[in-house]
């Protein structure tokens, strides 16, 4: 019984004209009851080796049916419940429901070239301008199949699942790592030509008198030999280009990902034309207030 019971109790019994707790056997006197001596619990703990059992059935097997457990095929398979699994999960820092993805680079340069980008990060050279490059492919102009139902008290903005496709645009943009200005022109495609219009936009933008060192990852349009004859007509255009399999390091992806979030992916546009509008108009409020990424 609780402390507060047995103190209600207590007066009670006084009031009654009986002796205090005459009906209740302690053995440990009145002090075993008020501190609540400790019992045997209810239930016996897992034994250590139902718990390494569950630990190594997790980190090490798979079950026959699924690509990975769930807590109750999981209980089920070693005979314990639910409950149990899931606190010998939460104690070991198991989440076997989780997946991350990843891609080791296999780049036989991959430090000199990690080394050499982050120095333009961290240490840009003198008088010239590190611009962090790269093009968002395949733009989809999508269309929603019904209009959207607004946002208001107690329920979120809608939006059909479908979608009417009407065209895809392809942005190349170019991060001035500086601040945090970003140069962009959409095109139809993404080749080689393509590309040698953009660095003429580059060319076009940037003041003169001062190198650009450009950092962009090993797509084949960065490396064609049209492109290559080029850049050696415009020698203050230097090419620093990522590691294999290393786009994350090219800093322009942050701005890529910002766009997608703010405008693009929750977007309602009825023709390519629309989609370039809502780009360049983003572009334009995103260089009124520039911000550098870190």
């Amino acid at each position: 019984m609780p402390v507060a019971g047995l103190a209600a109790r207590m007066v009670t019994d006084v009031r009654n004209g009986d002796r205090p707790m005459a009906h209740f056997a302690a053995p440990h006197g009145v002090d075993g009851l008020l501190r609540d001596k400790t019992r045997p619990p209810g239930r016996k703990p897992l034994a250590p080796t139902v718990v390494q059992q569950v630990v190594t059935k997790t980190t090490t097997e798979r079950p026959a049916d699924a690509t990975h457990w769930s807590a109750r095929t999981m209980a089920r398979a070693v005979g314990v419940g639910v409950s149990s699994v899931q606190r010998i999960w939460r104690a070991h820092g198991l989440k076997p429901h989780l997946v991350r993805t990843i891609k080791l680079s296999n780049d036989p340069n991959f430090e000199a070239k990690l080394v050499d980008i982050v120095g333009l990060y961290l240490n840009p050279p003198d008088k010239a301008l590190v611009l962090s490059v790269d093009e968002k492919s395949q733009i989809q102009a999508l269309d929603r199949t019904q209009p959207g139902l607004p946002l208001k008290k107690g329920r979120a903005g809608t939006m059909t699942h479908d979608y009417k496709r009407h065209g895809t645009t392809t942005l190349f943009a170019a991060l001035n790592l500086l601040d945090g200005t970003v140069i962009g022109r959409c095109l139809d495609r993404h080749r080689h030509q393509e590309f040698i219009k953009f660095l003429r936009t580059i060319d076009a933008n940037t003041p003169k008198d001062i190198d650009l060192h450009l950092i962009a990852d090993n797509y084949a349009t960065h490396k064609h030999p049209d492109v290559v004859k080029w850049l050696e007509r415009h020698p203050r255009f230097h090419m620093h280009f990522t590691p294999t399999s290393s786009s994350w390091l090219n800093l322009v992806e942050r701005f890529f990902g910002e766009i997608t979030r703010k405008r693009i992916r929750r977007g309602v546009f009825k023709s390519i034309t629309d989609l370039e509008i809502v780009i360049y108009q983003y572009l334009a409020e995103h260089n009124d207030h520039p911000k550098p990424f870190t």
